[in-house]
């Protein structure tokens, strides 16, 4: 259950920290493929930005951490979930600037 929780908590984390910053038409709904897609169309963000690029990796890890929650959690396991963190604070960062840059522009 500790596994599920806390994949929750990444992909929470992860939908917030890309939500709090002002300016997208529409908010980021998940963490799925088709989701992240549709979100940087109606976005229109480029699928080569960073922003894209990062969230489609912790969009991958977390598929993989969640196929992997039925089975004794593994070194593999561990080392996912450190670079799922790993990723969302790259991605914070990548936001911030985001937000800043959007604000610099008004």
């Amino acid at each position: 259950m500790d596994d599920f929780i806390n994949r929750t908590d990444a992909q929470r984390r992860v939908l917030l920290t890309v939500n709090r910053v002002p300016g997208f038409a529409e908010e980021l709904c998940g963490l799925s493929r088709k989701a992240i897609e549709r979100w940087l169309s109606v976005n229109r963000i480029d699928s080569r930005a960073e922003l894209a690029t990062i969230l489609f990796q912790i969009s991958s890890k977390l598929f993989f951490l969640s196929n992997k929650s039925q089975e004794q959690v593994t070194e593999e396991y561990r080392t996912l979930s450190l670079e799922v963190e790993s990723l969302t604070l790259r991605l914070r960062e990548r936001v911030s600037g985001s937000f800043l840059d959007a604000q610099s522009r008004k």
